[in-house]
């Protein structure tokens, strides 16, 4: 066994050891119940993996396989079983099976079928408006909730099982997209890791959105403007979170694709952002302004509770000069990306990934209000850039494509690491 085999391979020990502890200290520590049930689930599936690295060595994706399994699938089929159908719920948090945003995006779901907008008006709540009555989220968000609206409590219909189907279908068409490449043991770890597996078991939503920024970024660079856009209309119309990143894939169809392709993205973008949010905004203007704009930045009748003692965070809480600073510094960090974007432009799929994943790490870190289950974003991203960064195999390219969002000459740019050529899902 060569050394840069035993070196990775210490690499896999340390990181299965890592998610271990980590799942270990949540299951003991956390005032969360369910982060104290994944803990002790993820706990096992981690040390599963480690024992499985040492005894089958030159199979080093099995192990990943044991720890996602260990990690998401059997706490999350726990979690949601033990939620329904009779669960009754207990003073928060020491009995939540799932954190808030998935009722939050339920209870949206109703509310779009009942009054054709997801967003409660807080004026008939008759009492002061709590955080939890809130959903940040934009309208297509509620697809998610859809199944428990329609078909009843039932543990399958949990919208947390929605975000993993959604969240694995998106990954998937953007593999396929991409030629089905070879995925790197460590960009599956960065899809197993301790902050990627929590967040899936008790909540999803973000996971959801990062699948679809891969999706779109895969789009893009397979020269497909059109669908890339309106995956980024319907990830930006989910969260507001995923605005940097659709700028950043914009910036990358211009640099590779030309203006004609940034046009076709850009009207694609539009069009679809306003077949979703245009109905729901008409049927409850102010509503869909309080929750969706004023809550998240600060300004709505209750205040977001996201208060993780990142950088920005501890900044701002040193008074009016410290809060001053923390934006101060916010702004900085964006122009220098900014710059970095203007500059050296993202010429391939993993280039789009890793400027989304520093950019969202700073916004995150430096942000006055901020939570750290935000950082999966960052480190699923950077496994997406992982996974992708590697040349695809010519033999698998396409060689030819009639569909509409393809211009001639476009087959020049750099894609998946070296140059991409015409093709897509169909």
């Amino acid at each position: 066994m060569g050394g840069s085999v035993r070196a990775a391979l210490r690499l896999d020990l340390l990181i299965y050891a890592g998610g271990a502890v980590a799942a270990g200290v949540t299951s003991v520590a956390s005032e969360f119940y369910g982060y104290r049930v994944w803990g002790n689930f993820a706990t096992v599936g981690y040390l599963a993996a480690a024992a499985l690295t040492l005894a089958a060595p030159t199979r080093r994706k099995i192990p990943v396989v044991v720890a996602a399994v260990g990690a998401i699938l059997v706490p999350l089929l726990f979690l949601v079983f033990k939620r329904a159908p009779s669960f009754t719920w207990g003073p928060w948090p020491w009995s939540f099976p799932a954190q808030p945003e998935v009722w939050v995006v339920e209870r949206a779901a109703r509310n779009l079928f009942t009054h054709g907008t997801p967003y409660t008006d807080l004026a008939t709540l008759g009492r002061v408006a709590h955080p939890d009555d809130y959903t940040p989220y934009g309208p297509a968000m509620s697809v998610f909730g859809m199944p428990r609206a329609l078909f009843g409590d039932h543990p399958l219909t949990d919208a947390r099982v929605m975000f993993l189907l959604g969240s694995a279908a998106a990954l998937w068409a953007a593999w396929h997209v991409l030629h089905r490449p070879p995925v790197p043991v460590r960009a599956m770890h960065l899809v197993a890791n301790p902050l990627t597996a929590l967040t899936l078991c008790v909540a999803g939503d973000d996971v959801a959105v990062i699948a679809l920024i891969v999706l779109a970024g895969a789009l893009a660079y397979r020269v497909r403007p059109v669908w890339s856009g309106a995956v980024c209309a319907v990830m930006v119309a989910m969260k507001l979170t995923a605005l940097p990143a659709t700028a950043v894939i914009g910036i990358g169809v211009l640099a590779v694709c030309g203006g004609r392709a940034l046009a076709r993205f850009l009207g694609s973008l539009v069009g679809v952002g306003a077949l979703i949010t245009v109905p729901v905004l008409a049927a409850d203007p102010a509503s869909f302004v309080e929750h969706v704009v004023k809550f998240p930045i600060g300004l709505g009748q209750a205040s977001s509770p996201a208060s993780s003692p990142l950088p920005g965070h501890l900044i701002a809480g040193l008074g009016p000069v410290g809060h001053t600073v923390a934006l101060v510094l916010l702004g900085l960090a964006a122009a220098v990306i900014t710059g970095w974007l203007v500059v050296r432009p993202p010429l391939s799929m993993a280039d789009a990934m890793t400027r989304v994943a520093v950019g969202l790490g700073a916004a995150i870190v430096l942000a006055p209000a901020t939570r750290w289950g935000y950082l999966v974003y960052p480190v699923a991203l950077l496994g997406a850039a992982l996974a992708f960064a590697r040349p695809a195999d010519p033999g698998q390219e396409s060689t030819a494509d009639t569909g509409p969002d393809v211009e001639a000459g476009l087959s020049t740019g750099p894609g998946v690491g070296t140059t991409p050529q015409p093709s897509g899902l169909g």
